[in-house]
């Protein structure tokens, strides 16, 4: 009898217990839908003003909303859209932190790719010339490149492509107007380094011809025939038809341009002395 007893305490006990278990469940349901609902309610406040274009009451409800909701699912999804807040009204600065501690807080977040993109077109945009500082220009190169090299099957990774390859003439193009200005100042070993950098790191750019063509005329100049012909027969093998080849052409033919000026010389006198036959016979010039 006393056993029975101790089964039945035993059993009731084990029932308020599973009571208990699942009256805390339905309860931890109810708070984490409930919670659900406000950071979901502030996340919409944040979308509303971003369409108003306040983005920056829409960046403090992205914020608020990850801050206030840390374990929610839209955490990183308000982080990611104040970043795209502040850089849809070209507040690049502000784009990238929120870009760069999105990347530090969830570093496994399936929108990642989608942070680097944004965090590459923030830097990318802030580009102005090739007379410029460079900072922008070798950041939108470094995450450009960890598109193309950690997401090449996205969506994202043509574009970064294509955004690296104007990245590398602008690069050349820094290099080409630093080099000129050297030529202009006679550093020649300079202007050489330039040119060849050219060559060398940008080969495919648009400004490797005429990189050829300064090598050959700055390597003359200096008495270098021997390497300026060297860099001659490239450029003719490589851009036979281009204008860069023709100028190359011009430095080895001093004569022929002597020639050619001593010849338009003696045609302009020529010209001179048929008008004044002309004017003195008062012939008609048809």
């Amino acid at each position: 009898m006393k056993l029975f007893k101790k089964l039945v305490i035993f059993f009731v006990y084990v029932l308020i217990l599973s009571s208990c278990s699942k009256e805390i469940k339905k309860e931890s349901i109810i708070k984490e839908k409930s919670l659900d609902l406000q950071v979901l309610e502030v996340y919409k406040e944040g979308i509303e003003s971003l369409e108003q274009g306040d983005i920056f009451f829409a960046t403090k409800k992205f914020n608020e909303a990850e801050i206030l909701f840390p374990q929610s699912e839209w955490a990183p999804k308000a982080a990611l859209m104040a970043a795209y807040a502040y850089y849809s009204q070209d507040y690049y600065g502000d784009s990238i932190a929120e870009l760069e501690r999105f990347l530090k807080v969830y570093p496994r977040h399936k929108n990642k790719d989608y942070a680097y993109y944004l965090l590459a077109i923030s830097y990318y945009e802030q580009i102005v010339d090739e007379t410029k500082d460079l900072e922008s220009i070798l950041q939108a190169r470094n995450y450009f490149n960890i598109i193309v090299r950690d997401f090449p099957n996205t969506e994202y990774a043509m574009d970064a492509e294509f955004k690296l390859d104007l990245i590398e003439d602008i690069l050349a193009a820094k290099e080409m107007y630093i080099g000129r200005y050297y030529v202009q100042k006679k550093k020649w070993i300079p202007a050489i380094n330039r040119f060849r950098a050219i060559i060398d790191d940008y080969e495919t750019t648009i400004y490797t011809e005429e990189a050829l063509h300064r090598l050959v005329e700055v390597y003359y100049i200096i008495g270098l025939e021997e390497e300026a012909k060297k860099y001659a027969k490239i450029l003719g093998y490589n851009y036979q038809s281009s204008q860069w080849y023709e100028k190359s052409y011009g430095v080895f033919n001093e004569m022929y341009e002597k020639n050619k000026k001593e010849i338009e010389k003696k045609n302009k006198k020529s010209r001179s002395i048929l008008k004044k036959i002309k004017s003195l016979f008062g012939w008609d010039e048809k």
